[in-house]
């Protein structure tokens, strides 16, 4: 067994070593019940209807005809359904989307709006009277199109400031030996996780609960406890399975509709989406349109960084895809400005998506780097390494620690980076062209507020109950491992329950923050009730139990610029017949805080780069300019990277504990996906001589691209 020391506590045991699930045998038997799964006496079944124009008001619904049908119970619409008040402010701050407040007007923002829900006693009976209501709207013109120039694009927050900026930028790049001025861009990407959106609710003894697949309970309670005017302490929210998240699964139209219809009938009711509604009703990542300028001396020092990043929003909601957050920590110049803009559309409203920002954002800037590589002679690994901030670029905090370096270094020695030829083109297997590339990546480390309950038993073992989710990540297994060392007791004597808003407020699995912010809970109320024991007390039959609250101790926590990095490297091979391009082999090494589970660990960083993969060569939702609507919004149409576009993939890590954190973790659910595409892109680059800025690299781009493959291109 390994030592480290971290911070407040020194942990020996399991935490660093590799286990597997402790669900795992659940999973894989059928035991493990997810939320469309579980059963509920008289259970009713509820259907939404959606709207098929994209924008303008509800004339009538001919609810008469469904309601004659078999099994239907009711229909719900803006005309009967329950008020509900969406005056409050959610989570980190963030008001909720009026999308999820359904049936509460008679306007349609969207193709996919919802118009109503039919709940019936089975779901083939909720589903064939959903299909069966006529809808008629009095629809309007609308406007579903992001452009560089559209008239509404403004700057705008969100989880950060909109612009940032300091020094004379036109100066700089004048003085610059070097610059690129180029426009990046990627298209609208879902994030079709395997087990669709599904909750469940119904009123037991004048409490609502209601049984969810979701990215947190506590969330959940508190976005529907304020929603229909209830105290928290009134709804119970639990989520114990969840197939995939990804930034999705928070307060949706189908939990809502669930409380509404459950309130009508006095019986459990069940929503589940379809995979096409998830395509309309559970967010997306938006395009981005990203212009980035960089200038640098002939040594590769930067003088001027711009990078300007534009994402399209909904009409009644406001979410920014902070795509140029990325530029204010990877990199510094005398003159560094960035900005996030929206530009309100009829279309749905976006949300957090795996790496939110910092995937669309790295490809830009990343690949910019790679050009001004290019242009200036230099390696691109020595360019990122001779631009390491000592400081935040423009918060100027120091980083908690910022091991790029080693990741750099580290993945350069292992991928082969030295006998580089760094002309593109010159490359060939047969019919292939063959070239690598590589790029930087950093997610935000953050924590918090937690609370977690440590239950010593009277059989010797112990009992952890925490608001967590395990969003298919393993937090169950590394809280396990946490635990079991803070309490300095052996893992089979921990059981860990999780997905209960009932166990106190806890943080959401999102932003990578998730088992940082609940291992710090339960390493606190560990360390209280180890000391209780110590004393010699005696365990009671119903065990001893202490409760902590990690808010005060983030709260004092020093300011620091807190981030995971990362080195991706990528080998490709292009048929320029063909158009195809293959990833052969992919290497990430990452700075990613002390990794308590290395089994689930390099899971979590290998499924964030097979993502990139296909971000780069696949993903793109394409909407109809006449009808708004997305085509082919499934699984058929929507196309993601598969076995068969996957090739020799690793992920691997340095040393790099956070030394303010008690167990050392960073985070690493997101910074697996940072970089991967842009380093796939400034791979194919090297293959053919050819530069793709927009996303993705489809085969008719590469072809579009063929007769200036021998030389620099753009595409």
């Amino acid at each position: 067994m390994t030592t480290a020391t971290t911070g407040r506590t020194a942990l020996r045991g399991v935490v660093g070593t590799a286990h597997t699930r402790v669900e795992g045998r659940d999973k894989v038997t059928g035991a493990a019940r997810y939320a469309g799964e579980i059963p509920f006496a008289d259970l009713a079944h509820g259907w939404l209807v959606l709207s098929t124009v994209a924008r303008g008001r509800i004339r009538s619904l001919d609810t008469e005809a469904v309601l004659a049908m078999p099994g239907v119970l009711t229909v719900l619409h803006h005309g009967n359904a329950p008020r509900v008040d969406t005056d409050y402010v959610g989570l980190l701050g963030i008001p909720p989307d009026p999308t999820a407040a359904v049936f509460q007007q008679d306007r349609v923002h969207h193709v996919g709006w919802p118009v109503a829900l039919v709940v019936a006693e089975t779901s083939e009976q909720a589903r064939e009277a959903a299909e069966a209501l006529v809808v008629a709207y009095d629809e309007e013109p609308h406007d579903t199109t992001l452009t560089a120039d559209h008239p509404g694009a403004h700057p705008a927050g969100g989880v950060m400031p909109g612009e940032t900026a300091k020094g004379d930028l036109a100066a700089g790049l004048a003085a610059s030996a070097f610059v690129v001025d180029e426009e990046y861009t990627t298209p609208e990407e879902h994030h079709s996780m395997m087990e669709p959106h599904a909750a469940t609710a119904r009123w037991d003894g004048g409490r609502l609960e209601v049984v969810d697949s979701n990215q947190g309970t506590t969330w959940i309670q508190t976005e529907l406890a304020s929603l229909f005017s209830l105290d928290a302490s009134a709804v119970r929210v639990r989520s114990e399975h969840i197939g995939g998240g990804f930034g999705s699964k928070g307060l949706r139209a189908h939990q809502v509709a669930a409380v509404m219809a459950a309130t009508e009938l006095q019986r459990p009711v069940r929503v589940v989406m379809t995979r096409r509604q998830m395509f309309s009703l559970a967010g997306y990542r938006s395009p981005t349109v990203q212009r980035v300028r960089l200038g640098a001396d002939a040594d590769g020092r930067l003088r001027a960084l711009e990078h300007r990043s534009l994402n399209q929003t909904s009409t009644v909601y406001e979410f920014v895809e902070p795509g140029a957050g990325v530029a204010r920590v990877m990199y510094d110049a005398e003159a560094h400005h960035t900005a996030n803009e929206v530009a309100p559309l009829d279309v749905p409203s976006p949300t957090f998506m795996r790496a939110p920002g910092e995937a669309p954002g790295s490809f830009a800037i990343e690949s910019a780097l790679d050009e001004l590589a290019e242009r200036g002679g230099i390696d691109p690994i020595a360019l990122r390494l001779r631009n390491e901030p000592e400081v935040g670029p423009v918060s100027g905090l120091p980083f908690s620690s910022r091991n790029l370096d080693a990741c750099f270094r580290e993945g350069a020695r292992r991928f082969g980076w030295a006998g580089r030829d760094p002309r593109p083109g010159v490359r060939r297997d047969g019919r292939w062209l063959l070239g690598t590339g590589t790029a930087a990546a950093s997610f935000h480390s953050g924590a918090g507020p937690s609370t977690a309950v440590v239950t010593a038993e009277a059989d010797g073992g112990f009992t952890v109950r925490i608001a967590a989710a395990d969003i298919g990540t393993g937090a169950r297994t590394a809280l396990t491992l946490v635990a079991a060392d803070a309490l300095e007791v052996a893992p089979d004597r921990v059981r860990v329950r999780i997905g209960d808003s009932d166990f106190g407020p806890a943080m959401i699995a999102g932003g990578s923050m998730g088992t940082r912010s609940w291992a710090w809970a339960i390493t606190e109320a560990a360390r209280e009730l180890r000391e209780r024991l110590a004393l010699g007390t005696t365990i009671p039959p119903e065990g001893i139990t202490v409760r902590s609250d990690t808010t005060a101790l983030l709260g004092a926590l020093a300011q620091k610029e807190r981030h995971s990095f990362g080195a991706q490297f990528a080998e490709v091979a292009v048929d320029t017949a063909t158009g195809e391009v293959r990833v052969r082999r992919m290497l990430g090494i990452f700075a990613a805080g002390r990794i308590v589970n290395p089994l689930t660990a390099r899971n979590q960083l290998v499924g964030g780069m097979v993502w990139g993969i296909s971000m780069a060569l696949h993903e793109e939702a394409v909407r109809d300019r006449t009808s708004g609507g997305l085509y082919a919004p499934d699984l058929a149409g929507y196309h993601v990277a598969t076995n068969a576009d996957v090739g020799d993939i690793q992920a691997d890590w340095v040393d790099d504990p956070d030394p303010d954190d008690p167990v050392g973790i960073k985070g690493v659910g997101e910074i697996g996906i940072v970089g991967a595409a842009a380093a796939v892109a400034n791979a194919v680059w090297h293959a053919t001589g050819v530069r793709h800025r927009n996303l993705p690299i489809r085969p008719d781009r590469v072809l579009s691209a063929v007769p200036a493959s021998s030389g620099a291109a753009d595409a």
